[in-house]
């Protein structure tokens, strides 16, 4: 158990530091939170042990980026994404930039658009897919024809070509 004097002492030392000495004496979780200084005193005497900000406290310490924001507490301006849309007024569905962002989409990226029971499925066509597809519809009449002769002479006679008038 942790002494109010040993609290206090640790209270101004590096967050380094406070676990190194509590990490000695095996406190419970509770315990290392308090000697860390994460703690409030109620209206009623008792304390409140806050946990949570003592392991944002450490894991700050140690330089992780838990909350999106920065080590120096302030966080980037701006909208966060809701994955949410709405239906345009003249029809259309805009997908924002913190999508394409996040999906590292680039102008003329091509989608297939798959309709199911109440959702619309965007699958991304990679290069390769969208040149088979191209490359497919060049020529997808072939061999389906059958060829009976020869055009030996126009259908209609030449005073009716409309290119010849």
């Amino acid at each position: 158990m942790l002494d109010s004097e040993m609290v206090e002492k640790l209270k101004n030392a590096s967050v380094e530091d406070r676990i190194a000495v509590i990490e000695v004496i095996s406190p419970s979780k509770e315990e290392i939170a308090k000697a860390g200084g994460y703690y409030t005193t109620t209206k009623g005497g008792s304390e409140r042990v806050s946990t949570l900000k003592f392991y944002k406290g450490l894991a700050d310490a140690q330089g992780l980026n838990l909350d999106g924001k920065s080590a120096l507490g302030s966080s980037r301006g701006g909208r966060s994404a809701s994955y949410r849309i709405s239906v345009q007024a003249n029809g259309d569905l805009l997908i924002g930039s913190a999508y394409t962002k996040q999906m590292n989409l680039k102008p003329g990226d091509e989608f297939e658009i798959s309709l199911g029971s109440g959702h619309i499925k965007l699958t991304q066509v990679s290069e390769e897919d969208a040149a088979d597809l191209q490359r497919s519809a060049f020529g997808f009449m072939k061999n389906t024809g059958k060829i009976l002769g020869d055009v030996v002479e126009p259908v209609i006679p030449e005073t009716q070509w409309d290119v010849l008038q």
